[in-house]
């Protein structure tokens, strides 16, 4: 399920919040405030791994399955 970063155009707290694409950003409200239409945010993530060894046992981000 894709969550998003927002931040509040009104009282400028940043919250995360569940965001299907066919949503409308201005149907969200700040939780801190109630203002509605917050801006949507880039997020990044962050994944560890070592060079050389095991990669899955060494790595935050390890296939749980799928392809090998």
């Amino acid at each position: 399920m894709p969550i998003y970063e927002f931040r509040c155009k009104k009282c400028g707290k940043i919250f995360e919040q569940l965001f299907f694409p066919s949503d409308k950003t201005e149907n969200i409200l700040c939780p801190f405030c109630g203002a509605n239409g917050p801006d949507k945010l880039m997020s990044s993530f962050s994944c560890n791994s070592t060079a050389g060894g095991n990669a899955s046992a060494s790595s935050s981000c390890a296939s749980q399955g799928g392809f090998s």
